[in-house]
C-alpha cells in the first residue's frame, strides 16, 4: 500500500503514522528513468544524451517546489509520488487544479515561455524525480526532437486538468470532486488505500473541512471507500465512478489520447 503525502499545511505527524502501518513489507524500488512515462517513450539517441545530465532529487512529502511567480530552473520528471498544481486567493482559500505523476513532468513554463506560473507546485505523495536544468531543455528543444514533442503533448494534457478543474469546481457537487480527487490519484499510483487527513482534502478540494467530513462518512455507509485515522481505502471502484462526475472520465481520456501508453498495457 502507499500513502499520499501532506502539503506544508497539513500536520504531518498523523500521516507518518499511517505511512509506517500501510507499507510494513513494501520492498525498496531501484530509481529508473524510465519509471517516467516521457522519459520511457523517448527514441534511444535522445535518452542516450540526455542520461549524463538527469539528475534524481528526493520529492519529500508536504515539499513547496514552487510558490506562485517563482521562477523555475528545473523541468522535473516523477518516476513515483504525485505532485499537486494548487491556486490560492488572497483570504487563504485554495484549490488544487492538476496533478502529475509519473505519466508527466512539471515546469511547463521553462518551454512555455512564460518564466512562472500563477500556480504553487506541491509534493502530495512523496516520491522521486529526475530533473534537467533549463540549459538542458533550452538545448534539446533547439533541435526540435521528441522530448519537445511529447512536453508539448503533455502540456495539453495539463490544460485539460485545469479547465476541467475550473468546471467541476463550479458545476459539482462536492462528493462527486471528493470521488474524482481519489479515482485521480489512485491511478497515478496503482494503490487502492491511501494516507490522508481531512484538512487536507480541504484544502485540496476548496471545501470546508465539515463537507468533507460529512462526504466521506456518507461513502463510507454506502461501501465505497472505509477510512481509518489519517487513510482511506477504496472499496468499490465501480460503484465510485457511477457516482463521479464526467470530469474524472474526461481528463482520463484526454491523457491517453495524447500520451504514449506506458510500458506494459
Amino acid at each position: 500500500m502507499w500513502a499520499i503525502a501532506h502539503t506544508a499545511r497539513a500536520g504531518p505527524v498523523i500521516l507518518e503514522t499511517a505511512v509506517m502501518v500501510a507499507h510494513p513489507k513494501t520492498e525498496p524500488v531501484h530509481a529508473d528513468p524510465k519509471q517516467n512515462q516521457i522519459l520511457a517513450s523517448l527514441p534511444a539517441e535522445d535518452y542516450e544524451r540526455l542520461l549524463p545530465d538527469l539528475e534524481l532529487v528526493p520529492l519529500p512529502r508536504g515539499l513547496l517546489m514552487l510558490e506562485s511567480g517563482e521562477h523555475v530552473d528545473f523541468l522535473h520528471f516523477p518516476i513515483s509520488g504525485i505532485v499537486s498544481l494548487i491556486y490560492e486567493l488572497e483570504d487563504q482559500s485554495s484549490s488544487e487544479t492538476a496533478l502529475v505523476g509519473n505519466e508527466g513532468l512539471v515546469g511547463i513554463s521553462i518551454y512555455m515561455g512564460g518564466e512562472s506560473l500563477p500556480s504553487s507546485t506541491e509534493v502530495q505523495v512523496k516520491g522521486e524525480a529526475y530533473r534537467l536544468s533549463r540549459k538542458i531543455i533550452k538545448r534539446e528543444f533547439a533541435l526540435g526532437g521528441k522530448l519537445q514533442h511529447l512536453a508539448l503533448l503533455y502540456s495539453q494534457v495539463l490544460l485539460c486538468q485545469t479547465s476541467q478543474a475550473a468546471l467541476c469546481n463550479q458545476h459539482h457537487t462536492v462528493e462527486q470532486k471528493f470521488c474524482r480527487w481519489l479515482l485521480a490519484s489512485l491511478d497515478r499510483l496503482n494503490r487502492d488505500t491511501m494516507a490522508i487527513t481531512q484538512a487536507q482534502l480541504s484544502h485540496l478540494l476548496g471545501a470546508r473541512r465539515e463537507t468533507v467530513t460529512k462526504t466521506a462518512r456518507r461513502l463510507e455507509k454506502d461501501g465505497l471507500i472505509a477510512t481509518a485515522r489519517g487513510s482511506i481505502t477504496l472499496l468499490d471502484r465501480s460503484e465510485m465512478e457511477s457516482r463521479v462526475c464526467e470530469c474524472y472520465q474526461t481528463v482520463k481520456e484526454e491523457c491517453e489520447r495524447l500520451m504514449p501508453a506506458p510500458k506494459g498495457r
